[in-house]
């Protein structure tokens, strides 16, 4: 198997848990608030990585560089405070594949533009017009998919 298709199967696995995780945190939502349910899902998250990185030594990098990292890479965490959130607050409101849908798309959008800016530290790869009729028909196919 190659490397590229490995990545892409770990994508598919990450896009199949974010749907089971979103799902998941709008039930704990439902019992304990939308901000209340994102704490406790970073702080799970927060715990488990430490696990995996302490106790487990599964790490294969070097905190003691932390300081060397961009201003903007420390963003993350707060970026992914606004994502849970936003999932929770979305899937209660809209459904699990209407809201996922339209995470997708949103997610497209922005790695097309990163990608072709090769902006946030990342490798310009050019968006030539296949793609932007790929990216079209995505759009197209959610807005069937999200229409009433």
């Amino acid at each position: 198997m190659g490397f590229k298709l490995l990545a892409l199967l770990v994508a598919a696995l990450a896009g199949l848990s974010m749907a089971v995780q979103g799902s998941l945190n709008t039930a704990l939502g439902k019992v304990t608030g939308l901000l209340e349910a994102t704490f406790v899902v970073q702080a799970v998250a927060t715990l488990t990585a430490g696990i995996l990185l302490f106790v487990f030594d599964l790490g294969s990098g070097d905190l003691g560089a932390l300081p060397d990292a961009p201003w903007y890479t420390w963003l993350g965490g707060a970026i992914g405070v606004v994502i849970t959130y936003g999932v929770v607050f979305a899937i209660s409101r809209a459904g699990v594949a209407s809201a996922t849908t339209a995470i997708i798309v949103g997610q497209i959008l922005t790695a097309a533009l990163i990608d072709h800016l090769g902006i946030l530290g990342m490798e310009r790869i050019p968006f030539p017009l296949n793609k932007m009729i790929g990216l079209i028909l995505v759009a197209a196919g959610a807005r069937i998919l999200l229409a009433q």
